[in-house]
């Protein structure tokens, strides 16, 4: 049973994310408390040390205050700084955090970019009533950037300690 929340619930939750903010250009707070809420029962089942379960947390806590930063200068929308502090918290602080927020700048600077080249294209003319498309196309609105948030999530998800206990578990 454990095995299988490590398993549904990050991957769900960035999926969810990502669509939510290309369906609407926000990411529900619930997306985050999700996150946070399961890491904190999941990881002591695990055994975690209780070390290394605060370091989780203290990871949380600063991806938050760097991103809330950002919200502030109008660098960053709020439902993607919650998101990625609430991702920092599986990532934990080490190398696996430091791989995601590259990750995450890359996919989220091609993702710019090729989102702009799009706005500008005649295709956004012909799909900007596409409920999938239209705030690709739309000027006035930002970047669904929980787009990139969700992909860098899922590419180093598979990395994180959790997700090694439970295949360990599966393979016994």
């Amino acid at each position: 049973m454990l095995e299988a929340l490590i398993f549904v619930v990050f991957p769900f939750c960035m999926v969810f994310a990502a669509v939510s903010d290309i369906l609407s250009m926000t990411i529900a707070n619930r997306v985050s408390l999700v996150l946070v809420a399961a890491f904190m029962v999941i990881a002591p089942l695990t055994g975690m040390d209780w070390s290394v379960f605060g370091l989780h947390l203290a990871a949380g806590a600063l991806v938050l205050c760097a991103t809330f930063v950002l919200f502030a200068i109008g660098g960053m929308g709020g439902g993607d700084a919650k998101l990625m502090a609430a991702t920092a918290v599986w990532m934990g602080f080490d190398m696996l955090l430091v791989e995601y927020l590259i990750y995450a700048s890359f996919v989220g600077g091609l993702l710019t970019l090729a989102t702009m080249a799009y706005r500008k294209s005649v295709l956004a003319d012909f799909t900007r009533h596409n409920m999938f498309l239209r705030h690709f196309a739309d000027t006035r609105v930002g970047i669904p950037y929980g787009v990139a948030l969700g992909f860098a999530g899922l590419m180093i998800y598979p990395k994180t300690a959790l997700v090694a206990w439970a295949l360990a578990r599966l393979t016994v």
